[in-house]
């Protein structure tokens, strides 16, 4: 499953990754606290998504870039509420980076500049835990071998996640 699913990802992440470089495409459909939701027509598919910056970022010695968490619906229903990290840059593939809601852990996996949850069950349980959480702590090691850390607020997020479904309806 991982195969063909990976296919989808890479596919996905062009695509993804294509949205937040040309940003000026995609379709502001609404701000919610600290997560703006987006809508954008690629290739005769409709994508909607919230999306949140990071608030915090460690080690404070490296320069990151942009960093952002996506929770991405599509309209075809390829996808729906797909949780995914946006870097700037590599991640370490044989280190697994994670995503921390309280005392909720969910592994990932990276490919790339993204990380993306391993499991359908993961990825529910994790935008549940969105919902209901205040921060999310998503760690990783980048290509370098630098750990890095990320905090994004979820306040916001139950609003957000509401209207990229009904734009994506």
């Amino acid at each position: 499953m991982r195969i063909s699913k990976s296919i989808f990802i890479l596919a996905a992440g062009a695509m993804c990754t294509t949205m937040f470089a040309t940003n000026a495409n995609a379709k502001l459909e609404g701000v919610y606290t600290d997560w703006a939701v987006h809508s954008k027509s690629q290739g005769g598919e409709k994508i909607c998504y919230a999306l949140g910056k990071a608030k915090s970022k460690t080690p404070s010695s490296v320069n990151h870039g942009d960093i952002y968490f996506m929770v991405a619906n599509w309209k075809s229903g390829a996808a729906k509420e797909q949780p995914s990290l946006l870097t700037s840059f590599s991640l370490k593939a044989a280190i697994p980076p994670s995503a921390r809601i309280g005392s909720s852990r969910i592994p990932m996996y990276a490919d790339g500049g993204e990380a993306f949850v391993e499991n359908r069950s993961d990825e529910k349980k994790l935008v549940r835990s969105m919902r209901k959480g205040s921060t999310m702590r998503v760690d990783a090691v980048s290509s370098r071998g630098t750990q890095i850390s990320y905090e994004f607020s979820l306040r916001g997020i139950t609003a957000a996640l509401g209207k990229a479904k009904t734009v994506c309806k």
